[in-house]
Formats: structure tokens, C-alpha cells, sequence
């Protein structure tokens, strides 16, 4: 294509260095935030300050940052459970189910020790709370394992197996919360009984030790799926499961341990949203919204290029955009979901600008090179 004397062509890239591809993403995000300027102006609202009440409440606000925090830890663990399977050319759309799952496994755990929501009854913490994550990780695992062996031994496709294990698991958590259900609460009102305050997690400034976990857990799959011998086989599956498998890497044991893995850090996401988040501590009636927003990890999962330290900053964008967009909503008393609306701008955008890790345009001077001649 030639523009005013300039010829225009798409060149793919050999490598991106890391600065560059964060300057992309950012160039993204101020991109959409002035995209969506238009939808603040046609709601006869000022978008500068819309904005400044955005990120102020998300960011700076002591009230509004340790829910950004929350919804930060959340997002990040649901990114990294897609992370581990999209790296070996899998598709984990389960994370919601896995995560309902991992949330009846830790309320599993509690039951079984004799807790049904007396709410100054006192219990062994040290012990429950590390048997309530490991029963997280049990459940989500146990749901993951039937996509993995399935696709894994009969090619099934994960898509359509994970997508109704979510729909699956929706209804047992419903029934397990209401209408006499174990964990139903002793008020009768339909949702899980409640934490007592001795299984409380260790918090600090609002924000629950899961933070910690959730970070250990991004460097960690980062380590594992670049420098070991796992990590080589689950990406040399992803690029050709063919040749792989030819190689002697088992058809079966990938697809399987990718989404044992995945399933184990979703169980630990719900176990972090319903028994960590400060004020909530049980199974609420809108827990189909929390599984909603575990799609957020798809998203941050292909914008990071399945890179978990890559993802944390999307993460944590996300989770303040998710409060401030509410907040700002209720305060300038604009439209229902304007929040979403935002998330869905900034996510489209920076997947569209996906395009320039992969290539960038190159503008070849033509008048200079026929003046040289």
C-alpha cells in the first residue's frame, strides 16, 4: 500500500522485547480509555472526571483498593489456571466450574470437622484452613481431571466438555446451599452456612494471605513452564501435539496434568472468594456472578501471551476497573453496566492490538529510492 510517497508493508516480528510489548499495552489502554470517552459524553458525563473517579477509587481510595485487591487475587488465580492448559494448545473453560467445586471442597472440609456456621464457635485454624485449601484444590482437580482424560484419551473437544461441567457444577452448588442442602445455611436464607471468625484467614490491611499465594503461584508456573522439563513438553505439545507425541511425549499424561494443575489453582480462587474475601466468608446466593467474572481470566490469560508475571498487571487493571466502574456508575448516576461496558472496550482493544507483537508496519520512502536511481 503506498501513502503520499511512502510505501506500507506488514513485516512479522522474529522477537518482541519485553519494554516494547508493555508500550503496545499501554498505547492499548489509552487507546480505549478514549475510545469509551465517547460513551461518558453521550451520558452527558465528563470523562475526565469519570476517569479520575475511577482510578482514585480503585487505586488510591482506602476503602476501594483492598477490593481491587480481592478481585486482583481472584482475577490472577483464574489467569493462571487458563494459563497452564493454553500453553499446551488447550482450552480451559472451566475455570468456573472448578472453581464452584474448589469452594464446596474447602466448605467439605469445615463440615466434616462439625462446622456449620456458629459464628463464635472455636476451631483449630492452623489446622482446617490449610486442609480447607488443600480440599480447594482437591475439588477443582476433580473436575478438571474429566476434560483433560477425555480430551486426552478420546479427543474430545475441552471447549464443549468444560462448558458443561460449568453448568453442571452451577446446580450442584445450588443444591448443596438450598433447600436443605448440607451446606445450607441454618437461617434457611439461600446460601452456605458461615465462617466463624476462628477460620478466618490471616489478613492484612483487608487484604487475605491469598495474595501472597496467588503471587507465589504466577512466578512459580512461570519457572515451571520455562526452565524445567515439564514446562518444555507442555509447550512442545501446544505447538505440535503430533510431533510431540512422536517424540515421546505422552498424548494422554499432557493434556491430563495441564488441566489437573489448572483445575487446582481454579479450586484455590474459589476458596480465596468465598471463605477469604473479607465480609463474605460463605457460599452467597450470587455466586453465578463471581463464577462470571472468572471469563476475566481468559482474557488476561491471551493479552499476557500466557505469561503469568505478564499477567499480573492486566490482573490488577481489571480488578480496579471492575470496582471503580461500579463505584463511578452509583456516584455520577449513570446507566447499568456502564463497568462492563468499560471492561469489554479495554479488553477488545488490547486483543486487537495483539496484531503488533506479531508484526509491525514498516513505511519504505519510495520517492527517495527513485530520486536515487
Amino acid at each position: 500500500m503506498r501513502i503520499a510517497g511512502y510505501e506500507l508493508t506488514l513485516k512479522k516480528r522474529e522477537s518482541l522485547p519485553g519494554w516494547r510489548a508493555a508500550l503496545i499495552s499501554l498505547i492499548a489502554v489509552i487507546f480505549a480509555l478514549m475510545l469509551f470517552s465517547l460513551i461518558f459524553i453521550q451520558a452527558d458525563a465528563n470523562p475526565l472526571e469519570a476517569y479520575k473517579e475511577i482510578f482514585d477509587y480503585a487505586f488510591f481510595n482506602p476503602f476501594g483498593l483492598p477490593l481491587t485487591i480481592n478481585r486482583f487475587i481472584f482475577l490472577l488465580l483464574c489467569t493462571c489456571a487458563f494459563i497452564v492448559p493454553i500453553r499446551a494448545g488447550l482450552w480451559n473453560i472451566g475455570m468456573t466450574g472448578q472453581l464452584y467445586t474448589g469452594a464446596l471442597g474447602a466448605f467439605a472440609v469445615m463440615y466434616a470437622f462439625g462446622v456449620k456456621g456458629a459464628k463464635f464457635a472455636e476451631y483449630p485454624g492452623e489446622i482446617i484452613i490449610p486442609l480447607m485449601i488443600v480440599g480447594s484444590m482437591i475439588g477443582g482437580i476433580l473436575i478438571g481431571v474429566i476434560a483433560g482424560y477425555l480430551k486426552g484419551k478420546y479427543n474430545l473437544n475441552e471447549i464443549v466438555v468444560t462448558m458443561m461441567l460449568n453448568f453442571i457444577m452451577f446446580w450442584l452448588v445450588s443444591f448443596m446451599i438450598k433447600d436443605g442442602g448440607l451446606f445450607m445455611n441454618p437461617s434457611g436464607r439461600g446460601e452456605s452456612f458461615e465462617l466463624p471468625k476462628s477460620l478466618y484467614p490471616p489478613i492484612f490491611m483487608d487484604v487475605p494471605f491469598t495474595l501472597i499465594l496467588a503471587l507465589v503461584i504466577a512466578f512459580l508456573l512461570y519457572w515451571v513452564l520455562a526452565k524445567t522439563k515439564l514446562g518444555y513438553q507442555i509447550r512442545a505439545y501446544g505447538q505440535n501435539p503430533a510431533a510431540a507425541q512422536y517424540a515421546g511425549i505422552s498424548g494422554i499424561k499432557i493434556p491430563v496434568l495441564v488441566f489437573v494443575l489448572g483445575g487446582a489453582i481454579a479450586g484455590i480462587a474459589g476458596y480465596h472468594y468465598f471463605a477469604a474475601v473479607p465480609g463474605v466468608y460463605k457460599i452467597a446466593r450470587t455466586y453465578a456472578s463471581i463464577g462470571d467474572l472468572a471469563f476475566y481470566g481468559i482474557i488476561c490469560g491471551l493479552i499476557s501471551q500466557g505469561n503469568p508475571i505478564a499477567a499480573i498487571p492486566y490482573a490488577f487493571l481489571f480488578g480496579g476497573l471492575t470496582n471503580g466502574g461500579r463505584f463511578v456508575q452509583g456516584k455520577m448516576k449513570l446507566g447499568f453496566g456502564i463497568d462492563y461496558a468499560l471492561l469489554g472496550v479495554l479488553m477488545i482493544t488490547l486483543v486487537a492490538f495483539q496484531f503488533f507483537y506479531r508484526y509491525q508496519i514498516v513505511f519504505t520512502n519510495t520517492r527517495k529510492e527513485t530520486s536515487d536511481e
